[in-house]
């Protein structure tokens, strides 16, 4: 039954109650005592659903209170992984910034002396056998005296960039100081050695920097030195200074080596 079948139901009831003749009939008692029950249980229904509609109202209310709050927190969250991940990558950035600078010669990039022990010790500890070649530019201290520091940094700096390009993956080149450069040549023979050197320096002859309208260029002495078995890498070291200081004795521009046994 619809709402309008059983509004017209009561309306009628209601006619056949308010009618005079009506009055004596032996249902008309009956008849209105079921009406107003009725009507009180439709107004208690009626209640009822008015509660439900209020609680659920309110329920709605509650649910998006709760939503917008738990959007709020969501978005504090993202906002402070966002920093997190910031700073995480901030101080990413800056341990490797310092662990460059603690290893790397601040003007050619190249391994500093730190660098180059510990890859002396590991090589050592490591049995590998490697050599070391002693690298210096021939009369550096010249450019200096007449052209300035600048001229002679921006000299090293191209040189080293060189010497870096044309090492294997495998190898390591670092400035041991001034104008001298060290390499070790990881699991290579002497004679291996020489030819990169004999390539590194002719390839270094090559660099040039301009200054006042001159270009300016160089050689390299060197000295080399395989690792013998028993030996420190200090001793090593030392056999490799010791082939650069004839190199240089020699008339410079050249490489020697200790190839004594």
């Amino acid at each position: 039954m619809t709402d309008r079948d059983e509004q017209a139901l009561l309306e009628r009831v209601e006619a056949l109650l308010a009618a005079p003749d009506q009055g004596d009939h032996p249902l008309h008692e009956a008849l209105a005592a079921l009406l107003a029950r009725y009507r009180r249980q439709r107004e208690q229904l009626e209640r009822l659903i008015s509660i439900s509609d209020r609680y659920q109202l309110l329920a709605l209310e509650a649910r998006q209170v709760t939503q917008k709050r738990y959007e709020r927190a969501l978005r504090r969250q993202q906002k402070l992984s966002r920093i997190s991940d910031g700073y995480q990558a901030m101080m990413r950035e800056r341990n490797r910034a310092l662990h460059q600078a603690s290893t790397h010669d601040p003007l050619t990039q190249l391994a500093n002396r730190r660098l180059i022990d510990e890859r002396l010790r590991q090589l050592q500890a490591s049995g590998r056998s490697y050599t070391l070649a002693l690298l210096d530019i021939d009369h550096f201290k010249t450019i200096n005296d007449r052209h300035g520091h600048d001229v002679g940094d921006r000299l090293l700096v191209a040189i080293a960039d060189t010497l870096r390009q044309s090492l294997r993956e495998s190898d390591l080149c670092g400035r041991w100081g001034g104008e001298e450069f060290l390499l070790i040549f990881a699991g290579a023979r002497l004679d291996e050695s020489w030819r990169i050197v004999e390539r590194l320096r002719e390839s270094a002859t090559a660099v040039s920097v301009c200054h006042g309208g001159v270009r300016l260029s160089v050689t390299l002495s060197a000295g080399l030195s395989e690792h013998r078995e028993g030996e420190s890498h200090t001793e090593t070291l030392r056999r490799a200074d010791q082939a650069l200081l004839r190199a240089k004795r020699d008339g410079r521009d050249r490489s020697l080596a200790d190839a004594v046994r």
